[in-house]
């Protein structure tokens, strides 16, 4: 008899991340005996999936919202989750959550990402009558639906610090440039920010080579060489072709080597390099609604 070690909500999420048809993602799964992250490695070897999403839940509703110091020097990003989006577009909702970016702004104790608020020390922090997390558990009693702060960002700099909200208010970037202050220095940090939400070619991971994970890289190149390997061709040519593979997986996930979206003649690289000498992108958060 046969353990079933996955779900039919697990086929779904495969689905959703891979674009692959049902039936491919059922046998990927019982292939990898429920494994999710095997499961998609193994369909995009196969070459049926598509580019991976990294979208791994499902989308959330809610708020995210950005500060930024007169000065440019402190910055936040505050994603707070609802369960509708009737809840979101709520006027009480969206004050608390300004609030909670205003808390969060005078923490001087924070300066990283938070990619996951549970238990965070933020929750603690007082504020009104209560705490962060006090009031959150107030208003959702009082509207009838459980609200979470799901993660935050508070960079501090002797730089710049730009931010970028997309429209639709699900997309908030804050990014942390180095090497130069002023004016200048703040626009191109929004100009990257606004890069950075667009997520074209793709949601970068890091800001240079250097800092892309290890495991990732390893990932890709498997993936590479078994589909390369498939080709018949000699051991010299494959190890060529992955090269030239893993080079370009690198331009794609590095933010300096992204051909900027307004224009792609471009790099990221040239436009911090065009806006004057030793200034270097730090670090940059990117919030998504519902996203990893």
């Amino acid at each position: 008899m046969t353990t079933t070690t996955f779900t039919a909500k697990d086929v779904q999420e495969l689905r959703q991340r891979t674009g692959a048809g049902m039936m491919e993602c059922k046998k990927a799964l019982e292939e990898t005996k429920g494994n999710m992250d095997s499961a998609i490695e193994l369909l995009r070897k196969k070459g049926i999936a598509k580019a991976e999403k990294r979208a791994g839940r499902a989308a959330s509703e809610g708020k995210i919202v950005a500060r930024i110091s007169p000065d440019a020097k402190t910055g936040v990003l505050v994603e707070v989750n609802s369960e509708t989006d009737f809840v979101s577009r709520n006027e009480s909702f969206g004050k608390l959550v300004e609030r909670i970016a205003d808390t969060l702004m005078a923490d001087a104790s924070t300066n990283a990402v938070v990619a996951n608020a549970e238990g965070a020390p933020l929750l603690t922090k007082p504020m009104g009558g209560s705490t962060v997390e006090g009031a959150i558990k107030e208003l959702s009693g009082t509207i009838g639906e459980n609200l979470v702060v799901r993660r935050y960002a508070r960079f501090t700099t002797d730089g710049a610090l730009g931010t970028y909200v997309h429209h639709n208010g699900k997309v908030a970037v804050l990014v942390d440039i180095v090497g130069g202050s002023g004016e200048a220095v703040q626009q191109l940090a929004r100009t990257v920010a606004e890069h950075v939400a667009a997520g074209v070619p793709t949601i970068p991971v890091s800001v240079d080579r250097d800092d892309v994970p290890k495991d990732l890289v390893d990932r890709e190149r498997r993936i590479f060489t078994e589909q390369a390997a498939e080709s018949g061709k000699p051991a010299n040519i494959i190890e060529k072709m992955v090269g030239g593979r893993i080079e370009k997986f690198y331009k794609e996930v590095t933010l300096v080597d992204q051909p900027w979206v307004r224009d792609d003649s471009k790099t990221i690289r040239d436009l911090v390099a065009a806006a004057g000498a030793g200034l270097k992108i730090r670090r940059f958060a990117r919030f998504q609604m519902g996203q990893e």
